[in-house]
């Protein structure tokens, strides 16, 4: 699905693959893989894509023909990888534009990104297993597993694992514009 919205994109543009590996700083293969859905891209290309193209990462997801029911099966899941060191997701709703629900995973050490850094939503963070700090306009909250945060995403913010057991989380972000 991913791959197919990004030749979409790619072709509206008038961009040849090379053209847009270019302008993303990213390699043909990699663009070519990730269009025939043989590798799930990182975030950092991702938001490369999604800055050449003008429009934020969950307009890259967006499915104007999303089912009314969809289901969300083990192993089936558009994984969000990131650069070592950094969380991993893995996407638990279809691209409607309306709500994005990912489940994230934290090994020891690791963090959401490398600064904390704000977009225009409203984000809802639970932890599953582990505990999880997150970083929120300057401020730190610890949570453990069963504990939430809610707050404006356009405050700076992260989550890191300070702890050394893995985490797991679930994050909503309304509207989606991670």
């Amino acid at each position: 699905m991913l791959g197919d919205r990004l030749r979409d994109l790619r072709q509206q543009h008038s961009l040849t693959l090379r053209q847009l590996a270019t302008a993303a700083d990213v390699s043909p293969a990699l663009l070519s893989q990730i269009e025939n859905g043989a590798t799930d891209p990182s975030l950092s290309t991702l938001r490369k894509l999604a800055q050449v193209f003008d429009t934020s990462i969950a307009e890259l997801f967006s499915e104007p023909e999303a089912p009314p029911v969809h289901v969300s099966r083990v192993g089936a899941r558009t994984r969000l990888a990131a650069p070592p060191g950094q969380i991993t997701y893995e996407r638990l709703t279809p691209g409607r534009g309306d709500l994005e629900v990912l489940q994230a995973h934290l090994a020891p050490g690791d963090a959401s990104s490398a600064e904390p850094w704000a977009h225009p939503s409203t984000e809802c963070a639970i932890v599953i297993t582990g505990e999880v700090v997150a970083e929120i306009g300057g401020e730190s909250y610890t949570l453990t597993a069963g504990e939430s945060v809610t707050f404006d995403s356009r405050l700076a913010h992260l989550y890191r694992n300070a702890s050394d057991q893995r985490a797991h989380l679930i994050i909503a972000v309304t509207p989606p514009t991670p």
